[in-house]
């Protein structure tokens, strides 16, 4: 019999307006899935090679990655005021924050996470499921594998 993750009945979490605390880490490395690639390259109105030569980079193992800013290595994505500018089509990885496996694997990575994110156990936190949890871990491993380049063409689904 396998016992269940500590998480599995539930963590309080709610991101905090204008944090960005996951965001301005100089040195990030955001992998991109196929499907991150493609909802991207729509909303920039570009085809998903093009989005990928204007926004992406090659990670020294061969994955696409989100480009950084060259002046401070932070996500091209924030802005200013510390709100992402692709919110609502952000990458799987970045959706996934804080829930990423590396992070779950015991209560002391936790530990560590939480004193670097004020929405874990935030005033305002509200109860995240563990099945939830389990979903953005799976979508954090997706787009962990990556894409390698050359990319290939994308195909619906």
């Amino acid at each position: 019999m396998r016992l269940a993750p500590w998480w599995s009945a539930g963590i309080r979490f709610a991101c905090q307006p204008e944090c960005g605390a996951c965001c301005d880490q100089p040195g990030g490395v955001v992998f991109l899935s196929r499907s991150d690639i493609h909802r991207l390259a729509v909303r920039h109105g570009l085809t998903d090679e093009a989005y990928v030569e204007r926004d992406c980079t090659t990670s020294q193992n061969g994955r696409l990655v989100l480009r950084s800013r060259v002046e401070d290595g932070i996500c091209i994505y924030l802005g200013a005021d510390k709100r992402c500018g692709v919110y609502a089509d952000r990458p799987q990885q970045c959706a996934a924050f804080p829930w990423w496996s590396e992070n779950l694997v015991n209560r002391r990575a936790w530990s560590q996470v939480k004193s670097t994110c004020p929405g874990i156990d935030a005033q305002d936190a509200f109860l995240v499921d563990g099945s939830t949890i389990l979903r953005h871990i799976e979508a954090d491993l997706e787009a962990g594998q990556g894409v390698f380049v050359p990319l290939s063409p994308h195909t619906a689904d």
